[in-house]
């Protein structure tokens, strides 16, 4: 595309671990490659998950991680960038925004923010000064759903600031479901073993479903993190067994894990666009989640899979069991759930969507950014 092309962009991020925001800057990486942008990535941390897939693309990646205090990392980020100043500078974490905003000013660069998640819990775990900051001085921020554009728009970020940079999902690596004979039905729940996520509810649902049905249920939880202990103590609680429950831990191959479940589980407090979703929607699973962030704009309630109210655990077994004991069913939501994914969020679309998101940026900066 002809605005992506020779365009000099730069990205921020915090980490490059094994997680959805990183999943999604490699992803945006590839896409600005093949459309011969010039871009690279400065990332505060080394030696991470995706770092060397992003190498792989041919992106050169720095660490400027070096020093603990923020102008020294301010000043590094500002020498690194001065001898080939890019066009835009572009955040991929909310905790870099400053660094963002601060950079771009000096080089005369553009700026784009991010918000990821629901735009509010992020901002309140960093205090109330470094949160104002993060989302009042970038002049333009990406948010990755529109629950997260209304919550900022409803703290004071005026709204001709944010843009809509919806997640994607790779829906050739993701595919459909491999026949299987195995008589077990998988529940299946992926991300960090943090309390947002509430793989505690996810356990005391699968107790009740196995319960409740004859067929032969199994949980498997996906994803490193601090609470495992904690869940492990629950499952022996709980008088689950082995058979019933697997802790998978960090994945590199998520991929291969959706094609041998039956249903995708979120039990989550609150998100923002959960590419665990994306990604278990277009290898073709039906998806019981909680009613939370913009889930509803993925998951069609009773035609794709089942919404219910975060702490509505029953609704939630009565979901499961809905699709545990109805084969024809969840072959027809998992079908569904595909073709959505892959009309509306599949990777192919990068390309169009940064390309109007760039054009916005540009246009705002040639007219003026409004309200800074």
């Amino acid at each position: 595309m002809q605005m992506l092309a020779d365009l000099k962009i730069c990205f921020l991020a915090l980490t490059l671990g094994q997680g959805g925001a990183e999943r999604q800057l490699y992803y945006m990486l590839k896409v600005l490659q093949e459309q011969n942008a010039h871009v690279r990535l400065l990332s505060l941390t080394r030696g991470e998950f995706w770092e060397k897939p992003i190498e792989e693309l041919g992106v050169p990646v720095t660490w400027v991680g070096r020093y603990r205090s923020r102008i020294s990392r301010l000043l590094q980020i500002i020498f690194e960038l001065q001898e080939d100043r890019p066009d835009i500078l572009q955040s991929q974490h909310l905790f870099v925004n400053m660094y963002v905003a601060g950079a771009a000013r000096i080089l005369g660069s553009t700026e784009i923010g991010a918000i990821r998640n629901d735009g509010v819990t992020g901002v309140d775990s960093i205090g109330k000064l470094a949160g104002y900051l993060t989302l009042q001085l970038p002049r333009c921020i990406a948010a990755n759903s529109r629950a997260a554009i209304a919550n900022v728009t409803a703290n004071g970020v005026p709204p001709e600031r944010l843009f809509f940079l919806p997640n994607v999902v790779d829906t050739d690596l993701f595919g459909p479901l491999a026949p299987r004979t195995d008589p077990c039905v998988y529940l299946t729940a992926v991300g960090r073993l943090v309390e947002q996520k509430r793989f505690d509810r996810f356990l005391r649902v699968l107790q009740h479903v196995i319960r409740r049905t004859d067929t032969k249920v199994k949980g498997v939880i996906v994803g490193p993190g601090s609470l495992r202990i904690k869940l492990e103590r629950q499952v022996t609680t709980l008088g689950l067994c082995p058979e019933q429950i697997e802790f998978k831990g960090k994945a590199n191959d998520v991929a291969s894990i959706y094609r041998q479940s039956d249903i995708f589980v979120s039990t989550s407090d609150w998100e923002g666009t959960p590419n665990v979703i994306l990604e278990a929607m277009a290898s073709g699973l039906p998806v019981v989640a909680t009613r939370v962030g913009d889930v509803p704009d993925l998951v069609t309630h009773g035609y794709t899979g089942y919404l219910v109210e975060p702490e509505d655990e029953k609704t939630m077994v009565e979901a499961l069991l809905q699709l545990i004991e109805n084969l024809d069913q969840r072959k027809q939501f998992g079908q569904r759930a595909r073709e959505r994914v892959v009309g509306n969020f599949s990777l192919h679309r990068l390309p169009g969507m940064l390309n109007n998101l760039y054009q916005q940026v540009m246009s705002n900066k040639q007219q003026g950014y409004p309200h800074v």
